[in-house]
């Protein structure tokens, strides 16, 4: 791995310069799902940095936190995350590749990119009065052909 901006190698970073450079990209780039990447929203944490998620089509799977991101960012409960499969877990299903904030979500909703499962709930969290604590995915129908 290479520091994007200079291509020096990660290795030759600080823990602290590394943690700034997380939480840039984190907060200024602006990502869509990939190839066989998809949305899914975090339903409680497991321990060991794997979380328990669930697809658009209400499917409940663990993902793992990468190490990257690890000691420097947390998720909670209700959050939105970008995974990618992975081919060797039995239990363990994909990786997290990007946290969602609700800036996030809202440039993928401007581009029609948001799965439509998660439509209702997300317009929920999203409002900036509400106190209620963070839904759990809807149980109504969803569109999960694929």
């Amino acid at each position: 791995h290479t520091r994007h901006d200079k291509g020096i190698p990660d290795w030759t970073m600080s823990k602290a310069t590394k943690k700034k450079h997380v939480a840039r990209e984190l907060l200024e780039e602006f990502v869509v799902p990939a190839g066989n990447q998809s949305v899914v929203k975090v339903v409680c944490g497991r321990g060991n940095n794997l979380h328990e998620v669930a697809s658009h089509c209400n499917e409940h799977f663990l993902v793992s936190m990468p190490s990257k991101f690890r000691r420097s960012v947390w998720i909670k409960r209700g959050d939105y995350v970008i995974v990618e499969p992975i081919a060797e877990g039995n239990r363990v299903k994909a990786e997290i590749v990007h946290i969602l904030y609700p800036k996030h979500v809202r440039y993928l909703k401007q581009r029609d990119m948001w799965p439509a499962g998660f439509a209702e709930s997300a317009a929920v969290e999203a409002a900036p009065d509400s106190s209620k604590p963070s839904q759990l995915l809807d149980e109504g129908s969803s569109d999960c052909s694929d």
